[in-house]
């Protein structure tokens, strides 16, 4: 089955795990459009093919641009203008580089900063059509931006995957993982035709139910409440019991979390944009991503997972949560 690509329109979450179905388009990050979050995660062993590594986060450097032309962008908190898909965004320069890289969120694009193709960018530039762009090459420009819709979501889950077997002990529940691993590589390697004649949804459901196993298992003897897609936006949660919690799915834009023990709860696809995790801690917390770090407010005291950095924005003035009750001022007399 094929799947419709390019016509949908992106808003600010970049998780498609646990049927949440959202994506965010985006034009780059916060170091300067190269490497997104820090150091390149790479995956070595047979998903790689052929023995190399396979990266999972985004190098702009060797991208064409691709995140800043095939989706649509919606005029909202999280971008300043409506783009439609297939447009290149008109801070695009000719190098495939952002314009207004160091300015984005004083600008009104914070939808670009959070946003990672998990390496599908470069992959899809490099080796799907080997070094081939949409400007030099016109002709390759809709295939390549409906290859981009199904590699992407493919990479996400060789990020998630390769999380799942780093937390599971060797067994049974580790080989599937493996297996799903080794196979989801073996996709992302594919032509274009057979990027979209791959029924990618299927597949993702098929390697979400070892995800969900593997979260559990983790979370075996510490779980919390199920809050499993839970609509929590803009949600005081300070005062709920979180600790091990099953969050998987779960919409928390905006929600307060200050002070929060997370303990090992599973954060999968959990849409953290504008969350205030102001000394929260989210140390030992499963499938965390820097992109809902980076989408979501915080501080010096927020514990982070080990490997993940804090955000340059967290430096910034906050606005409240809430608005402050206004002081009157005494009447003269």
């Amino acid at each position: 089955m094929r799947l419709a690509a390019v016509p949908v329109r992106f808003v600010a979450v970049n998780f498609m795990i646990d049927g949440v179905g959202r994506e965010v388009g985006g034009a780059g990050a916060e170091n300067g459009g190269g490497v997104f979050g820090g150091e390149t995660v790479r995956v070595d062993g047979p998903v790689a093919g052929g023995g190399g590594g396979r990266e999972l986060q985004a190098d702009c450097s060797r991208c064409a641009g691709v995140c800043c032309v095939a989706p649509a962008f919606t005029a909202s908190a999280d971008f300043a203008i409506d783009k439609p898909a297939g447009r290149p965004c008109p801070n695009l320069g000719a190098d495939f580089r952002c314009g207004i890289h160091t300015e984005l969120r004083q600008r009104g694009f914070p939808g670009c900063t959070v946003f990672d193709c998990f390496g599908a960018g470069q992959h899809l530039t490099q080796h799907t059509f080997a070094g081939r762009d949409w400007r030099a090459d016109p002709a390759t420009a809709q295939r390549m931006f409906d290859s981009f819709a199904v590699l992407r979501p493919l990479h996400e889950l060789l990020w998630y995957l390769t999380e799942a077997v780093r937390l599971t002990p060797p067994g049974p529940l580790r080989d599937e993982l493996t297996a799903a691993l080794d196979e989801t590589g073996r996709l992302t390697d594919g032509t274009p035709d057979d990027l979209l004649a791959l029924d990618v949804d299927a597949h993702r459901d098929r390697a979400n139910r070892l995800l969900s196993r593997a979260a559990e298992q983790a979370r075996a003897g510490r779980a919390g409440p199920d809050r499993r897609g839970a609509m929590l936006i803009g949600v005081d949660l300070r005062r709920t019991p979180l600790t091990g919690a099953n969050l998987r799915g779960a919409c928390l834009i905006g929600a307060d979390l200050r002070g929060v023990r997370l303990g090992a709860a599973d954060l999968t696809g959990a849409d953290l944009r504008g969350a205030d995790l102001r000394g929260a801690d989210l140390g030992e917390c499963l499938f965390t991503h820097q992109s809902q770090l980076d989408a979501a407010r915080g501080d010096h005291r927020t514990v982070l997972p080990p490997g993940l950095r804090r955000p340059s924005h967290w430096s910034l003035t906050l606005t409240p949560t809430r608005p402050q009750p206004r002081q009157r001022r005494p009447r003269p007399r």
